[in-house]
């Protein structure tokens, strides 16, 4: 965000003209933060993840920077003008927000599920009550902030999960036990987000389920946001790759490709894996004809070329090209009896990989004898944002889960009173009444409404736990923990 805009402006309109509204003398509001439905047949579960992200950017860092810390007649005066352009300066009070200035810090505390949880629907994910009596208007003014910036890294996270369970399964059965499974898939959605910093949110989730992806701003969001180093453990990785202006640039003066690819080889990247877009012209011409002629500098190398295809059919050019890599270059058969290509060569496609197709090829792969990890596959930008279901594409939005913040309980001079929502013909948009305890039994997440806020803090069963309050972090997740949480110890 090039212009830094005070934050009590990160509002819809209406918000700024609830407190008054709300019950007089209430002195407590509790919301929590729910995935409702899927719209996703496949998908019954959503990942928690981002919050800590959300939490240190913006209540902390965010609100420090450009409120508490800036002048208040700067920060007023900025406030009031739009206000009073926009909304009318009889249609809002300013005292709130003046208060809350002057209280120096965000009188707020969020309860959480463990980042990393798979979540079913119906089960608050998080939950945000005040702190100070004079603010109980403050969580639901925080309510589009939340919203906006949560739901899309818990699509990319569930995204990401749904991959590594076909990987699991298949590399289960045709790879040998020792083969990374968070090397399998790599991300290529960078320049397809919506804008960068979706981009590297959506980076991050992936994280949690691969360490391959080509959005280099994903690793200094996760080390700044989620305790990790990538100089001291595994945070990401990338891969030198051509493309097709290097391809096609090198042709233009080669007159052929040969020529870069054997530089690629012997000079560029002796000591060095790296993957090579082959289809600018005639990928099949490459494979065949033009591998065999390299043949000696590619086992001479001391790393792994990767055939890299970008048009056609990419189920039948990724799992070709693994055929015709074994007629040229053989391999070896693994523990399992499944064919492993000679370690020099791999077919990759660096995007297109829905999660259908993925499941496709490796299909293949299996029923022909050959490992799954001898392909590396990408995916883009669509499978980030959108999912193919019987035939029709689904976009991803807030409603993918119909993840929303809804009020369930307050308090007014001290006695507590539950509320909710209940529409005749609502359905799934029945809200929780009250406070929620959600316990783990089973291995599965449950939870109870109809509590006040001192009873669900009292159960030393409820999972959701303090992470933020009054301005700081209580509880912190390290990137490998929410891993560990949603891999079961096993990423």
């Amino acid at each position: 965000m090039n212009k830094k805009i005070n934050p009590m402006l990160l509002i819809d309109f209406y918000k700024a003209v609830h407190a008054e509204m709300l019950p007089k003398d209430i002195t407590k509001s509790v919301s929590y933060f729910t995935p409702r439905m899927s719209r996703v047949k496949m998908w019954d579960k959503v990942v928690m993840f981002g919050l800590q992200g959300f939490i240190k950017t913006y209540l902390i860092e965010y609100f420090n920077s450009e409120f508490f810390d800036r002048p208040f007649d700067e920060v007023m005066g900025e406030y009031r003008r739009i206000m009073d352009a926009s909304l009318g300066k009889d249609a809002y009070k300013i005292e709130k927000v003046e208060k809350l200035h002057q209280l120096g810090y965000l009188p707020i505390e969020i309860i959480s599920l463990p980042e990393g949880t798979r979540v079913p629907m119906h089960v608050p994910m998080f939950g945000i009550t005040n702190t100070h009596p004079d603010f109980a208007w403050l969580p639901q003014s925080l309510e589009s902030l939340i919203s906006a910036e949560s739901w899309h890294p818990m699509l990319a996270a569930t995204v990401g999960a749904t991959y590594r369970d076909i990987v699991n399964r298949y590399y289960a059965k045709t790879c040998d036990d020792n083969v990374s499974r968070a090397r399998a898939l790599g991300a290529f959605d960078f320049r397809g987000e919506e804008c960068t910093e979706s981009a590297i949110k959506a980076g991050a989730g992936w994280c949690l389920s691969f360490l391959n992806t080509a959005t280099v701003p994903t690793i200094p969001y996760l080390e700044a946001y989620y305790n990790c180093d990538c100089t001291k453990e595994q945070v990401a990785f990338g891969s030198p790759s051509t493309e097709h202006s290097v391809m096609c640039s090198n042709f233009a003066i080669d007159g052929d490709e040969i020529t870069l690819l054997r530089r690629l080889l012997t000079e560029i990247y002796p000591n060095t894996s790296f993957s090579a877009v082959l289809d600018s012209y005639d990928y099949w011409n490459i494979i065949e004809n033009v591998l065999p002629q390299l043949k000696e500098e590619i086992l001479a190398h001391n790393g792994c070329m990767l055939m890299r295809g970008d048009s056609g059919d990419c189920v039948e050019v990724v799992t070709r090209t693994v055929f015709k890599l074994w007629e040229i270059f053989g391999g070896t058969v693994n523990s399992k009896g499944y064919k492993v290509l000679d370690p020099h060569v791999k077919a990759i496609y660096g995007d297109s990989i829905t999660i259908q197709r993925c499941e496709a090829i490796y299909k293949i792969l299996e029923e022909n004898g050959f490992a799954c990890s001898n392909v590396a596959l990408g995916v883009g930008s669509f499978s980030m944002q959108c999912v193919e279901e019987d035939g029709i594409l689904k976009p991803f939005t807030r409603d993918t889960f119909s993840s929303c913040i809804k009020a369930t309980y307050c308090e007014i001079a001290d006695v507590p009173y539950p509320i909710f929502k209940n529409p005749k013909d609502g359905g799934f948009k029945k809200s929780q009444k009250g406070c929620c305890i959600v316990t783990f039994e089973d291995g599965e997440y449950r939870f109870t409404d109809g509590h006040t806020w001192a009873e669900a803090c009292a159960d030393e069963n409820n999972q959701l736990v303090t992470v933020f309050k009054d301005g700081n972090m209580v509880k912190e997740q390290t990137l490998a923990e929410i891993r560990g949480v949603l891999h079961n110890g096993n990423f």
